[in-house]
Parts: C-alpha cells; sequence; structure tokens
C-alpha cells in the first residue's frame, strides 16, 4: 500500500509542478515564480531555500541518530529523500511520520526519565510536521490557493525545525558522557 500512496502520489505532484506547460493560463506556478525573481535573484533564492531544506534534514538527520537503534523506523540518512523532487512531496509524510515514530518508541522506552520527550509534545510536534507536509502540497495549486498554501506551510515548517531543535536537546541530554581516558 506505501508503494501504491508514494507513486500516486508522486505522479500527482509531478502534474502540479508541471501545470504551467499543460495549462499555462492557470499561472506561472513556482518555476515562473523564481523565474520572475530574475537572473541573480531566482538562483539566489533557490540556494538559499535547499540549503535551508539542508539544515532542516541534518536537524532531522541527528534526532535519528540520537533516538537509540532499535528504536528507529528508519535510517537517519534517509531523510535525506526530501531532496528527491518530485517524490520528496509524498515522502515527507511518510519521513515525518518515521522521526516521530522513532523518537516516541525511544522516549517510552527511555532508560533516563528526566530526558524523556513527553507524549504531548510528540503528537504535537508530529501534527506540526504534517501539517506542513499538506500545506506544502497545497502551495503547488494555482493562484490564490498556493500562495495561501505556501504561506501556511513555511511557519508551519519553521515550528516544526525549532521543535527539532528542542527535541534532539532533550535526547542529547540522556547519551552518556564519553569515557575520559588519561593521555601520556
Amino acid at each position: 500500500m506505501r508503494v501504491v500512496v508514494k507513486t500516486v502520489g508522486t505522479v500527482l505532484a509531478a502534474i502540479l509542478l508541471g501545470y504551467p506547460l499543460w495549462a499555462p493560463e492557470w499561472g506561472p506556478g513556482i518555476l515562473g515564480e523564481i523565474r520572475a525573481l530574475g537572473t541573480p535573484g531566482g538562483p539566489i533564492a533557490l540556494a538559499v531555500f535547499l540549503g535551508l531544506v539542508a539544515l532542516y534534514c541534518r536537524a532531522l538527520q541527528r534526532t535519528m541518530t540520537l533516538v537509540r537503534p532499535e528504536a528507529r523506523t528508519a535510517s537517519p540518512a534517509s531523510v535525506w529523500w526530501m531532496f528527491a523532487i518530485p517524490y520528496n512531496f509524498t515522502e515527507d509524510f511518510f519521513i515525518v511520520r518515521a522521526v516521530s515514530a522513532s523518537v516516541a518508541a525511544s522516549a517510552t522506552t527511555s532508560p533516563t526519565a528526566g530526558a524523556r520527550v513527553p507524549g504531548g509534545f510528540i503528537r504535537w510536534w508530529t501534527a506540526l510536521g504534517y501539517g506542513w507536509c499538506a500545506f506544502q502540497i497545497l502551495s503547488l495549486l494555482p493562484g490564490t490557493a498556493g500562495y495561501a498554501g505556501g504561506a501556511i506551510a513555511l511557519p508551519l515548517w519553521a515550528a516544526h525545525w525549532i521543535m527539532t531543535g528542542r527535541v534532539n536537546r532533550r535526547l542529547s541530554a540522556r547519551q552518556p558522557a564519553a569515557p575520559l581516558t588519561a593521555s601520556l
């Protein structure tokens, strides 16, 4: 079933990304918006955005690395699928699910009660993750709906990223200290 959802989602995302080619009367789409920024502006805006996505992926990868291996539901490197356009529009939901399920599994069996990530926090963090994923897809729609989707997706993404930092601090607090060795 996952394969079907990912395949259908990817095809639909590709159709939405390509609508300026087959329905130019609907508007320029995201690629047209980037082109409208001009020669230095468009590539710079795209590079900045992709750089932010890379930093976000790095934060999620750190989260997965901090989760005990037996609690992980996916590889820490799997978060980098966020760069596989148009596959990422569907895959992002699965990434959010894998990371939050891993943190939840780790939290319920955490040997250090003080380092646990509370369940309510995980649920809120997960909801924000799903929210930015959903509004990101809406941002692909033409016109006002697309602009509104993007305007909502970005703050939700930022909030999820901030909360990811909190999760990482909490998880790293339970990591055992490195052994002290005497160097002679």
